[in-house]
Order: structure tokens, then C-alpha cells, then sequence
């Protein structure tokens, strides 16, 4: 059974699959059409892209009881608890004075150092998680055309700056607190942004840096941030609130809605359990059907391919493949993949069949399931804490490779947090070099959708994967192929924004 599909239809959706409605509401277009008026209307850095911040990049959940679970240590639990008490955004006057009162109190004496690690875990633990994806597009898109990017807030540089670095927005305009001696005072330095404060701190911006804001892009979501729509030549309600609704009905601005990441719930704990179940039935199952053979790579093959469809099916999960044709020739072949969630090798075993092995940390190799399994398959464990081990770990990889199996490799060595594609190091590469074989590309899309970085449950949805061509690595020079690499990494980037469609 294949759980690969394809269709102009179906490749037509946006990011992620299942964003949007099947009938619009008035005003509302589509993902995929704002992104074309992007690319229709003008570049440069005098054309801004404005984006606000809870509700607009972010969506909502429920914070402290996140922070408690998270942040255990002293006083941290409380500074944590404030930093995501309102970080989707007040929505009203007396929300947000509500917040910055407790805020001013509740940091008063707090080194300004420790405030900026709490709000990096909190990103990196759960915030992380809340990224709508349709921005992220929307961002990438707007960088491409060289917009001036800028993320703007009511909130604190705590709260915002670690969003904003992740999403690659190097200007922040936000709420700032008073700080002396390193040490926040307890009060707030100048004005809060709160409803005209974003916008005249918008123009301001606009003022100093030359930017053209009758030519610019807003997106809001609250009656709050009109006063910043307002001020766009290119104005976009996102998620808007009643009374935007009614504004943006007006003045006949674009409306953009983004599905809402919800926390999981039964029937995803279900599907997980389910698809565990699945695996490990699969993987059984498989390994059966070629015990006769007594050949341990036939098994393995068949632990792999039969695991990854039980799974699948389990879960109800889709594969959808571009560029099939290019798993099946060369091999053997290095398979560099963008590794965003722990469903990848999943995708992975669905995509390239049989005749592969890979590398993985050796942490691994302690979890009771997945460890066991891995082995069989003949993953090679690295250290990554011990570079000099790490890399004689990989010589034996080249043999792999001279004997026929291929390798799939993770060029960034971690999983990403977001779609964000980290900087790819060289191994994957040498290994290619040294074995005389190609480096072929694996680009997964909505992985991490399916399955959070830091997250065992898996949604129910669709991964696209497109394979792109063999890259002949024979002529590069090991010891200068950075620019040849950053090519390889560049052309992820490229075909992540400018998805190919299916045939």
C-alpha cells in the first residue's frame, strides 16, 4: 500500500496542508495569492514588511501552566509565567496595563541577563511550537523581494527577540524597560507600544531608515493595532477580530486566516499510540517475511519499508513525493535530508524504499525501542560531543557506501526547531568525496507539523517530500568547499519557498 499522492490540486495547497477553508470568508484570500501580490509589487529595502506579533506570527496557548512544568528553579517559574502570561497579545487596554503593572513589579531587582535566558528556554522549550507556518512564508517571501523586515509589539525585547532571531526579522520595536546596572528597575523606559504607540514607533523607523510606508505591507490581527494597518500602504488583517473584520470590510482590505496550533489532544495521543504500535508491528512483520533468507540486509529492507507503511497508515499520515524518480538513480548515493522532526526517518523509509543505512547520534542508542531497531539497520552511532571520535566513527561510512548501501545523512546535525534551515557541516560531503558517489537532496516540508522537535505526538496530516537531482561532488575540493556547500544549502532554501509542482 502507498501513501504517496500527488495531483495539481493537491499541490497547489499552501503551507501547511489543511490551511484555510473550503469557502472563504468575504474579504478572505487565499495563502498562496497573497504571496503572488508579494512577488507582483516592488522590492527593496524602501518597501517594509511590518509584522505584530501575538496572534499575527504567533498563536495562543496556555502559559502558566506551561511555565510551571518548564521552569522549576527559583524564582524563574514566576519570570516565566509573566514572559507567557501575554504573549499572545492583550486585547484590550486593560489587559495589557493589567501586564505591564505585574511585569514592573514582578522584575523589579531582576538581573536584565536573567530574563533573556528564561525568554530563550521558553522559546526553545515550548514557544517554538506556535509559529504559524503561513508567516513563516509570508516573512521568507517578503525577504527574497528585500523587503525591510520589521516585528513589532507591545511587548518586551524578553518576550519578542528570540522569536524574532529565529524568524530571521533583525528589527525589533517593542516595549522597553528601564534598565540600570545591568538590573531592571521596575519601570517602563518611554512610551509603551500600545495601539498609536506601534505605529508612530513604525513611522519613526520608517523616517530613519528611508522606507517608503505608502508602498509597505502591515499585518495585525486586533482592533488594537489598527492605528497600525492604518498606516500601510498594503494593509492584511490576519486572524483579524470582530471589529477588524469590520475595518478590513471597509476599506477592503485583504483578510489572511491561519489554522490555529492547538495543544494535542485524545485523538492525537491516540494516533500516536497507534502508530507506535504500528511500527513496532510493522518492523516485526517485516523482518519475518525474510528470516528465511538468513540475510540480515534483506530483513533489514524489509523492517524498514513495512514499518514505515504500518506506521504511516497508523497515524494517517501522507507522504507526498516529488521527484521519485531521482531516489531510485545513482545509488549508491549520500542522501542529505532538512531534519526538523523525529517522524523524518519515517518519511525517509517511505521515500527511498530499500538499499540505505544512515548516521545518528549516540544518544539514541539508549532509547529501548528505536535504539534496537537502528542497529539493525546498521546505523552508524556518533559521539557529537567527541569531534575526533565523531570522525572515525564516519570512516567505516565510506566503506558502506563502496559496498552498495546508500547513506542518509542530516547535513545540519540537529533537529531545527522551525523551518529554518540551520548551517550544514561537511561531513556528508567528505563522505561523498571519499566514496566517489553523488550527494542527492531530500527536502522535507511540514514534517515538523506533523511532529514537534521536542514532542512524541504526531498530527495527522500531509509531508511533502521533493527530491531534487544527483550532485556530482567528484571535482570539489575538500579543502575549500564552503561556498560549494552553501550552494547545496541555498538550493533547500530555494526549493522550500518555491515548492516545485507535482507532475
Amino acid at each position: 500500500m502507498t501513501h504517496r499522492a500527488a495531483g495539481p490540486a493537491e499541490g497547489a495547497l499552501p503551507v501547511p496542508p489543511g490551511v484555510g477553508v473550503t469557502q472563504l470568508p468575504i474579504g478572505a484570500v487565499e495563502l498562496d495569492d497573497a504571496i503572488a501580490d508579494i512577488r507582483s509589487g516592488s522590492q527593496g529595502p524602501r518597501v517594509a514588511a511590518v509584522f505584530d506579533f501575538g496572534g499575527t506570527v504567533l498563536s495562543g496557548f496556555n502559559p502558566p501552566a506551561v511555565a510551571r512544568r518548564i521552569l522549576r528553579r527559583g524564582n524563574r517559574s514566576e519570570l516565566a509565567a509573566t514572559l507567557l502570561g501575554s504573549i499572545r497579545g492583550a486585547r484590550s487596554e486593560g489587559e495589557y496595563e493589567r501586564f505591564l503593572q505585574h511585569a514592573m513589579h514582578t522584575w523589579a531587582g531582576v538581573p536584565e541577563a536573567e530574563l533573556e535566558d528564561v525568554g530563550t528556554e521558553l522559546f526553545r522549550k515550548t514557544v517554538h511550537g506556535h509559529l504559524y507556518p503561513e508567516a513563516w512564508r509570508l516573512i521568507r517571501e517578503h525577504e527574497t523581494a528585500g523587503h525591510t523586515l520589521i516585528l513589532v509589539s507591545s511587548l518586551t525585547r524578553y518576550q519578542v527577540r528570540p522569536v524574532a532571531e529565529e524568524l530571521g526579522i533583525p528589527n525589533v520595536l517593542c516595549t522597553s524597560m528601564s534598565v540600570q546596572d545591568g538590573v531592571l528597575t521596575g519601570h517602563v523606559d518611554g512610551k509603551p507600544l500600545w495601539r498609536n504607540g506601534k505605529a508612530e514607533a513604525v513611522r519613526r523607523f520608517a523616517n530613519a531608515h528611508g522606507i517608503d510606508l505608502t508602498q509597505s505591507w502591515a499585518y495585525a490581527d486586533s482592533a488594537a493595532d489598527l492605528p497600525l494597518l492604518q498606516i500601510a500602504g498594503r494593509p492584511t488583517a490576519v486572524n483579524p477580530d470582530p471589529r477588524v473584520v469590520l475595518e478590513a470590510a471597509e476599506r477592503d482590505w485583504p483578510v489572511l486566516h491561519f489554522r490555529p496550533r492547538q495543544s494535542p489532544g485524545p485523538i492525537d495521543y491516540a494516533r500516536t499510540v497507534a502508530g507506535l504500535s504500528a511500527l513496532l508491528g510493522g518492523a516485526i512483520f517485516g523482518v519475518a517475511t525474510k528470516a528465511h533468507t538468513k540475510e540480515r540486509r534483506q530483513m533489514a529492507d524489509s523492517m524498514l519499508t513495512h514499518a514505515a507503511d504500518s506506521t504511516l497508515r497508523g497515524t494517517g499520515v501522507r507522504v507526498r513525493v516529488t521527484g521519485a524518480e531521482n531516489t531510485r538513480a545513482p545509488r549508491p548515493a549520500v542522501f542529505i535530508f532538512n531534519h526538523q522532526s523525529q517522524f523524518d526517518i519515517v518519511v525517509l523509509a517511505e521515500v527511498l524504499g530499500t538499499g540505505f543505512t544512515g548516521i545518528a547520534k549516540k544518544e539514541v542508542t539508549k532509547n529501548p525501542i528505536f535504539g534496537p531497531l537502528m542497529r539493525f539497520v546498521e546505523i552508524t552511532f556518533i559521539d557529537r560531543a567527541d569531534s575526533k571520535a565523531a570522525k572515525a566513527a564516519l570512516e567505516p561510512v565510506v566503506e558502506t557506501l563502496r559496498g552498495g548501501l546508500s547513506v542518509v545523512i542530516a547535513p545540519e546535525g540537529t533537529r531545527s526547531l522551525t523551518p529554518r534551515l540551520g548551517p550544514f557541516k561537511k561531513g556528508a560531503f567528505h563522505i561523498a568525496i571519499q566514496a566517489g558517489v553523488p550527494i542527492i537532496p531530500v527536502v522535507i516540508r511540514n514534517a515538523g507539523e506533523i511532529s514537534w522537535r521536542n514532542s512524541a505526538i504526531v498530527r495527522k496530516g500531509v509531508v511533502d517530500v521533493a527530491v531534487l537531482p544527483p550532485i556530482d561532488v567528484s571535482g570539489w575540493d575538500p579543502a575549500h568547499m564552503d561556498a560549494d556547500v552553501e550552494r547545496v544549502r541555498e538550493l533547500f532554501a530555494d526549493t522550500l519557498l518555491h515548492w516545485p509542482e507535482q507532475e
